[in-house]
């Protein structure tokens, strides 16, 4: 493959740790997360900040009052006023998206230096207003009432059995499917079992304790103060002392009898990832030592209304077939752990004849990906899931992981809402 003159490399990442939401990072909105991780990422790797010309930000939950969070840190860090930023939200591939948009504009020659990565905080979900009360107090607040205003409101809000606020779901918008129902209905069509789930889920949470207590975070995590002034620098949802029997204690949360617990899903967290993106000639001219850059990327949609978590299994192949390579050909697999049940399917169908000849219009099957290079410090279950940070949190490991140990590729892949799939192609440089 030919080397493109602006490749975009990867420079260095940094995230803050990831936390069950509702807890330590419950006062630290999505916008101050973001400035920690890029704060963090600032000053670990050492760029002058006002040579950062510009940033891509992914987000899920974005706040009404400033959704274009990308700007926000920039101005909040007191960097260039000339560094622009935009928002991108692409469901749970928002931080990957983030990456790929910076990568690819870099590669167009528009910037040299440029920061992505993504982040959110379910513990600051705004509380949805019915759009009855919206219309009928809009033009009241907005405006100039009078007094006949107030009893017209009134009346418009009557009867008053719909007004209260709505509580937030994770479903699709086009068939109302919660994302652990989709889990559920994805583990009876591909044969998941429970125990193969949590065995699953425990695997993942023995290697991400792993990889804390070996220092392989220590790289990328940052440390952040919270308001109250307590101190937070490592990971808080992993489970060192897991296992499989005592996940096998857990009840199914989505269906009486099924087989999705809390124990092999993502939890809800909050948290913020960058990356530091260049061109690899300004990274060179500035002494920065490249780790990686992205050979290829793909993003695929399928129906929402079969298998809405089944898309890295088109998305991985495809990238792969962009970068000219073969499943044979990856050192490392990355796939984010939405669900057990989820993730388990996708590498079912990546072994499957029948998928790669109704799906993806080939002989054979994509392989069967090694489970000592899969996930090999753990993933989205042990270590959280903040929706828009995951796809920079996988760049960033797996940049470290090839430039520490001197492997060339990893192959990413992510589920979203939506049916979408995201993966890329990560190379040693």
């Amino acid at each position: 493959m030919a080397e493109k003159r602006n490749r975009a490399v990867v420079v260095g990442g940094a995230r803050t740790p990831f936390v069950r939401a509702f807890t330590d990072f419950t006062r630290l909105d999505s916008i101050a997360l973001a400035g920690a991780a890029v704060r963090g990422l600032i000053e670990r790797t050492g760029i002058a900040p006002g040579q950062i010309q510009s940033i891509v930000w992914g987000g899920v939950v974005l706040p009404s009052h400033a959704p274009n969070i990308a700007r926000e840190i920039a101005l909040d860090l007191n960097l260039d006023f000339g560094c622009e930023g935009y928002t991108v939200t692409r469901a749970c591939a928002s931080g990957l998206q983030a990456v790929t948009s910076a990568a690819a504009a870099i590669e167009r020659g528009e910037y040299d230096i440029m920061i992505a990565g993504g982040s959110d905080s379910t513990s600051n979900a705004e509380i949805k207003l019915p759009q009855k009360v919206v219309h009928a107090v809009a033009p009241v607040a907005l405006g100039k009432p009078k007094a006949t205003d107030y009893l017209d409101v009134v009346r418009q809000l009557a009867p008053f059995t719909d007004i209260l606020p709505r509580q937030p779901k994770i479903a699709e918008r086009t068939t109302g499917e919660v994302m652990g129902e989709s889990a559920e209905k994805m583990a009876r069509i591909n044969g998941i079992s429970r125990a193969d789930q949590d065995a699953f889920a425990a695997r993942s949470h023995h290697r991400a304790a792993a990889a804390i207590a070996s220092g392989r975070f220590d790289d990328e995590v940052v440390p952040v103060v919270t308001p109250a002034g307590t101190l937070i620098d490592v990971d808080g949802l992993v489970r060192a002392n897991t296992s499989v029997e005592k996940l096998a204690g857990l009840k199914p949360v989505f269906e009486k009898n099924g087989t999705v617990t809390a124990g092999n899903a993502s939890p809800l967290t909050d948290g913020a990832s960058a990356v530091l993106l260049m061109s690899e000639e300004k990274a060179r001219a500035l002494g920065f030592t490249p780790q990686a850059a992205l050979r290829s990327w793909s993003f695929v949609s399928v129906d929402p209304a079969d298998q809405v978590l089944i898309g890295p299994a088109i998305s991985m192949p495809r990238a792969l077939d962009k970068a000219g390579m073969t499943l044979a050909d990856i050192d490392l697999v990355d796939i984010h752990e939405a669900f057990a049940a989820q993730t388990l399917s996708v590498l079912h169908m990546l072994e499957s004849a029948e998928w790669a000849k109704a799906r993806l219009d080939r002989d054979e099957p994509v392989g069967t990906v090694d489970i000592e290079k899969l996930n090999v410090h753990g993933g989205s279950i042990s270590l959280g899931h903040p929706f828009g940070a995951t796809g920079a949190r996988m760049v960033t490991t797996m940049a470290n992981e090839l430039a520490r140990t001197g492997k060339e590729t990893a192959l990413l892949g992510i589920c979203a809402a939506g049916g979408i799939g995201a993966s890329a192609v990560l190379e040693r440089v």
